[in-house]
């Protein structure tokens, strides 16, 4: 099958974006897919998630992006079904720095998954519309964009979608919005019910039917290092990640 690179993408802190790259790469391993992780956030939860320590890495994303390091040494592998990650740490925050004196700079992280071979790739952004992020949409097919059910949920959005049409203006002419995932829902309260109606309101079609749970066992996972389906595949968040994983390929190779 084609790579399809899908850059999961909020500005908004704690919207549930790391655990739904996470989990949803997990899902999609599960399913014989080759999944690679790329942790472009340099707070490096992700790679921390996934049970490995940040302050004990050879090279990282940062390092591969200069050509530091080669990308084949850097990935690591976390899960025996085929999913792995190009780790993170504190470093790529200089990155946002170097970059801005780098010719063709919107074009470093797309040379480096260029020449990597996977079903998927999926970029954990990070929480800004800097460059880093700038990089990540000019490198992406498509964008999957996690909403919490909350207050404020909408606020930002809207300059959220203006990055993206400038990017597919300037760089990315092919650069598609995959859908928008709710996370965080909390079916007890009217507030969730109020935000993803408002949603759907936004983006119709583009909502996928998938909505992920606010849930204690996914919460608690990256304490362990590891994705829902290895810490408990029975809870609501992981049945929820299945659920998304299989609309995902759907809307992908639809």
């Amino acid at each position: 099958m084609a790579k399809h690179i899908i850059a999961v993408l909020n500005q908004k802190g704690g919207v549930g974006k790391t655990t739904t790259t996470i989990n949803l790469a997990a899902y999609l391993a599960r399913a014989n897919r080759s999944v690679l992780i790329c942790d472009l956030d340099p707070q490096g939860n992700t790679t921390s998630g996934l049970g490995i320590d940040k302050h004990q890495l050879d090279s990282t994303l940062y390092d591969v992006l200069f050509g530091r390091a080669d990308a084949a040494q850097s990935i690591k592998e976390v899960s025996s079904q085929g999913l792995y990650l190009l780790p993170s740490n504190a470093e790529l925050a200089g990155a946002e720095v170097e970059l801005v004196s780098t010719p063709h700079r919107e074009q470093m992280l797309k040379n480096v998954l260029d020449r990597l071979e996977y079903d998927y790739v999926l970029i954990d952004c990070p929480p800004s519309l800097g460059l880093l992020t700038v990089n990540a949409l000019t490198a992406a097919q498509d964008v999957l964009i996690p909403v919490q059910a909350e207050y404020y949920a909408l606020e930002g959005l809207s300059q959220l979608l203006s990055v993206i049409t400038q990017v597919r203006q300037a760089l990315n002419p092919n650069l598609n919005i995959l859908g928008v995932v709710v996370t965080l829902f909390d079916k007890r309260t009217s507030l969730s019910e109020q935000v993803k109606s408002e949603l759907e309101r936004h983006f119709g079609q583009k909502m996928f039917n998938t909505v992920i749970p606010r849930n204690v066992r996914l919460a608690e996972a990256p304490s362990f290092g590891k994705t829902i389906a290895d810490h408990d595949k029975w809870s609501k968040g992981a049945r929820a990640y299945k659920a998304l994983a299989r609309e995902l390929e759907k809307r992908v190779n639809g």
